[in-house]
């Protein structure tokens, strides 16, 4: 997944605010049942139009690939064309850079269908009769640009797909994800800001769509753009989304990162949901790990300080840290603090055993494992900059989560163990 931003550097590319969109001659009417706390069953039966979304509100960061996702009929699909307008929203606001494009005119939604918001759709939307090259130049030749320009940038853009050397075939000699790709490239070459992807991969056999999965990963590193990306996958919602919101019926269910969303499923419809999901892959460091540790100073805590501190923590060693960042140096065991202290040593440093991994907050279960084979201490988890310690995550906590037992149990499992540890 691509990286996000700080809270504080987060920039809001699109905001959608109580959008709503309803199907049928009665909307008005539908509307107010609506606005009363009438089902979408309901209103239905009575009005016979339908609520393809309710009052949706969300944001979407630039830079983020924000995935929608849902079962056939959730709403996703309407959701997007909503953004761009190609559904008209029957209330509510959707502001782009902070501007309501449900206000613009026609004209001025032209230009941001041409300039600011692309969109790639499930079907391909090649012309049979054009070139690879004149097909990724399309959007650029809708715009007026001078041929030599457009070619120009359609060739980047292909090449950055993976298709150079394709400019002069055409569609019916290509592959379905070769076309797809060729779609996507149409997209990049518009270079506009924001990037519309209508269930875009899910047309594709498997191998397919993963490598496209993959080349948008690799591409999204490059450009980083804003992408909006409609599934119904959650396999594809896990490896592509930096956030994911899944909807039902029209309503969001909840928004949030694939490991938010499955430590903390808002409804029993979104635990469902995510029940099958293999957790070791997603769930990371940062959220198994035990935050505030006892630990030792290597300047300032000697052997005796060491020695009293674990007979009160009821523990056999704790981690080190030097005393201004709280770098994270390593361990020390009771049994080779006692020697020192027989010694009459005044520095931990002897006993100080420096060989151990530590990890970063978003290694995942996965990725830890492998490390706790053959010891019999906690991972240290430390920040990329300076190595400082954040937190340490148990050998109990990894099995436990490793072997998938329900929530609530891992829960009390985790809490037992660190009790036991009093780390």
């Amino acid at each position: 997944m691509t990286t996000m931003k700080s809270d504080e550097d987060k920039v809001v590319k699109l905001r959608v605010e109580d959008l709503t969109l309803i199907f049928g001659k009665r909307k008005k009417e539908a509307l107010e049942m609506l606005e009363k706390g009438a089902s979408k069953a309901e209103i239905l039966q009575k009005t016979k139009c339908t609520v393809g979304i309710s009052k949706a509100n969300f944001e979407v960061y630039e830079g983020e690939v924000f995935v929608v996702m849902g079962l056939s009929g959730s709403g996703k699909s309407t959701l997007i064309r909503c953004l761009n307008r190609l559904n008209e929203p029957t209330a509510g606001k959707v502001f782009f850079k902070d501007e309501d494009i449900t206000r613009k005119g026609n004209r001025e939604l032209l230009n941001i269908r041409r300039f600011e918001m692309s969109m790639v759709f499930q079907t391909f939307g090649l012309l049979p009769h054009k070139t690879i090259l004149e097909n990724a130049a399309f959007g650029l030749e809708l715009r007026g640009e001078p041929k030599e320009e457009r070619e120009k940038k359609a060739l980047a853009a292909l090449e950055t797909v993976g298709l150079k050397g394709y400019e002069e075939h055409y569609p019916s000699a290509m592959s379905g994800g070769m076309q797809q790709r060729v779609g996507l490239a149409r997209a990049l070459a518009n270079d506009t800001e924001v990037l519309l992807m209508d269930e875009a991969f899910s047309a594709l056999d498997p191998l397919i769509k993963s490598d496209m999965q993959d080349k948008l990963l690799q591409i999204q590193e490059k450009v980083q753009k804003t992408i909006v990306f409609i599934t119904h996958d959650l396999d594809e919602a896990i490896k592509l989304g930096d956030r994911i919101m899944i909807m039902k019926d029209g309503i969001i269910e909840q928004i949030g990162s694939a490991e938010e969303i499955l430590t903390h499923p808002a409804s029993e419809y979104v635990e469902a949901f995510v029940e099958k999901v293999d957790r070791k892959t997603i769930i990371t460091a940062e959220s198994l790990m035990f935050p505030k540790p006892s630990l030792l100073r290597v300047k300032k805590d000697g052997p005796m300080r060491a020695i009293r501190k674990m007979q009160t923590e009821g523990v056999k060693f704790l981690p080190v840290v030097e005393d201004e960042r709280r770098t994270f140096l390593g361990y020390v065991w009771l049994n080779d603090v006692l020697e020192l202290a027989e010694k009459k040593e005044m520095s931990l440093e002897k006993a100080l055993k420096t060989e151990v991994p530590s990890v970063y907050s978003d290694y995942t279960v996965e990725e830890m494992l492998p490390l706790i084979s053959g010891n019999n201490y906690p991972l240290a988890v430390v920040d990329k900059q300076g190595g400082r310690l954040l937190g340490l995550v148990t050998q109990t906590s990894l099995i436990i989560e490793a072997t998938r037992y329900g929530d609530e149990e891992v829960k009390q499992l985790i809490k037992k163990a660190n009790k036991t540890n009093r780390l």
